[in-house]
């Protein structure tokens, strides 16, 4: 017996019927909380390099005629002739090497190095990587990364069967590239600080200059911060002020944030997050659910006796359609509590809330964006 649930949205997996509220006021967020120095980003650096030591889950160099050039070029500048030869290893993989290097970060200092397999490795656990070049946008050598592979999956395999669990082709080397070279910039050289809001948004940068004014006023005299847009809040640099001392008093005010009304609904994993500020207008809402449930009972007919015939197998279907959930609800939201609460009144499973939030939106009653992922 095979039964199929023919329903818009795929069963949406929640811990429990209800769904927490979340929370009924805004809370005040710190600066740093809610937003970054222009100046303190990132920066990505990337090279390539060979890992050594396998257990015969390297590149196979036929496959692979990269990684053999990489391993002569590296022998030969070790001083080992490696002309009128050819080699079999499969002890050896060609890897692309990631990192992001710190704001701030000085020489000497470590960071982590990420290696992800360029070749038909396997597996690159237990292997060593040997030393390479970091460098980044610019083509200048930022770091150099070398060090013990660190994998989290692993795989084992026989003659008829195999288990893998996580990916063996790429791994990390804690603290495994050292920095060689410092950026060019230097953070007291700036004559201001630019704040970029991780969720843009005009109110909560407006809240952000006028927080940060209120406190220059009291501290140096007069406003130091102005906002360009939705993104971006420049805080002027006082003549009297450390510029350290002063991002460190700034990152430290209490803001209270503001953010547009979202329903977010993932339909392949069946989340749904609504935003505090969520309205519906007054609507009603009918749900169903058609379940189809299709019965296989196959019958043997035996020939009559004495005769030539054969035994025969007659197919036998019943399909039984169903339909549930024929109740009508008015749905209105003036606050997230009630939101849920009506949806809830409906009286059916969670797999039917994104459906109706989605035909809500279509009725024009959803006073917030629907964003589907």
């Amino acid at each position: 017996m095979k039964t199929f649930r023919l329903s818009r949205i795929a069963l949406v997996a929640f811990a429990a019927f209800l769904w927490p509220v979340l929370g009924a006021e805004a809370a005040g967020s710190r600066i740093k909380d809610i937003a970054s120095l222009q100046s303190g980003r990132d920066n990505q650096l990337i090279g390539y390099g060979l890992i050594v030591g396998l257990q015969g889950t390297g590149d196979s160099l036929r496959s692979s005629p990269f990684t053999d050039q990489s391993m002569r070029a590296m022998l030969q500048n070790l001083g080992i002739s490696t002309q009128g030869g050819q080699s079999n290893a499969k002890n050896v993989a060609a890897v692309m090497v990631t990192a992001n290097l710190p704001p701030f970060s000085s020489p000497g200092s470590r960071i982590d190095a990420t290696v992800s397999s360029l070749g038909d490795a396997t597996s690159l656990r237990g292997g060593t990587l040997v030393m390479t070049s970091l460098t980044g946008a610019d083509g200048q050598i930022y770091a150099v990364a070398q060090g013990s592979v660190i994998v989290s999956g692993f795989n084992a395999q026989g003659q008829a069967a195999s288990v893998q669990e996580g990916i063996t082709t790429s791994g990390r080397v804690p603290n495994g590239a050292i920095i060689e070279r410092e950026l060019p910039s230097k953070f007291k050289d700036s004559v201001n600080l630019v704040l970029q809001l991780r969720n843009p948004d005009f109110t909560t940068a407006i809240r952000i200059a006028d927080t940060v004014n209120a406190y220059a006023k009291a501290t140096y005299g007069g406003p130091i911060a102005e906002s360009r847009d939705s993104q971006e809040v420049v805080v002027q640099k006082p003549r009297t002020a450390d510029l350290a001392r002063l991002m460190a008093d700034i990152e430290n005010l209490q803001v209270e944030t503001d953010s547009p009304a979202k329903v977010v609904i993932n339909e392949r994993t069946g989340t749904i997050v609504i935003g505090a500020d969520v309205r519906v207008s007054k609507v009603a809402v009918s749900y169903g659910t058609l379940t189809v449930q299709v019965t296989e009972t196959p019958q043997v007919i035996q020939p009559e006796p004495f005769s030539r015939g054969q035994t025969a197998i007659q197919d036998q279907t019943d399909i039984m359609a169903a339909k549930t959930g024929d109740k009508i609800a008015i749905v209105e939201g003036p606050d997230l509590r009630t939101l849920v609460a009506g949806l809830n009144n409906i009286g059916v499973k969670p797999d039917g809330i994104i459906a109706i939030l989605q035909g809500i939106k279509s009725a024009g009653a959803l006073q917030a964006e629907l964003v589907l992922q």
